[in-house]
């Protein structure tokens, strides 16, 4: 549980980040996917969503969005809204803060969001006060781990069903590590929380922290 869904003295370690928004009218989970975009995997995610007519965020790597300006245009095209996720997928714990903020405004030029989310969830607190000044930084409340080559499909599902509660933001990755667990759990996913009662909701640069 300590990974797939962060207790709450962890949370309380990164003041000012987004970690759930649960509505009180109803039930609602976020979507997320990090990593990508890819032309192996994200077009199929877009076609799935566009299966169930759900809206997503995409934490996009800067040099993919380079690389495949195309899929990057795609989901903006279809509706769904992107965040920064570093040039180069770094992890802020191993990366000196001049470095680790370079890499995010080369990102930001590509991408433009005012949404932040820091690869595998480490950042330094310099790093962090720097980047609160700007974006609305998004963690989790559910990381599925579909990019462990431990986890199966099936297992990446329960992950889904156990943790998932009322203003959830879940995580899948768009990757090629994910690609044979996430093509087995997502659409499995979204239909067993459609059938709970959950509306799919997007994060929005401005969201209530």
């Amino acid at each position: 549980m300590l990974i797939e869904q962060p207790p709450f003295l962890y949370r309380a370690l990164f003041p000012g980040v987004i970690w759930r928004i649960p509505s009180a009218t109803g039930k609602q989970v976020f979507l997320t996917f990090d990593d990508g975009p890819i032309p192996e995997v994200t077009p199929w995610v877009l076609d799935e969503l566009d299966k169930y007519g759900i809206k997503a965020t995409f934490f996009c790597v800067g040099d993919n969005v380079r690389k495949y300006p195309d899929v990057y245009r795609e989901i903006i095209t279809r509706g769904h809204v992107t965040g920064n996720h570093t040039y180069h997928h770094l992890q802020g714990w191993k990366t000196f803060t001049k470095k680790y903020l370079h890499n995010v405004n080369k990102a930001d030029e590509l991408i433009g969001s005012g949404l932040f989310r820091p690869p595998h969830g480490h950042i330094r607190f310099l790093q962090l006060a720097s980047l609160l000044n700007k974006y609305n930084i998004i963690m989790w409340d559910v990381v599925t781990r579909d990019y462990s080559k431990r986890m199966t499909g099936q297992r990446v599902f329960e992950n889904v069903k156990k943790y998932s509660r009322n203003g959830s933001i879940i995580v899948f990755h768009d990757s090629l590590k994910a690609e044979d667990k996430l093509k087995y759990a997502l659409p499995r996913s979204i239909e067993y929380l459609l059938k709970e009662g959950y509306t799919f909701k997007l994060l929005k640069e401005n969201s209530s922290r």
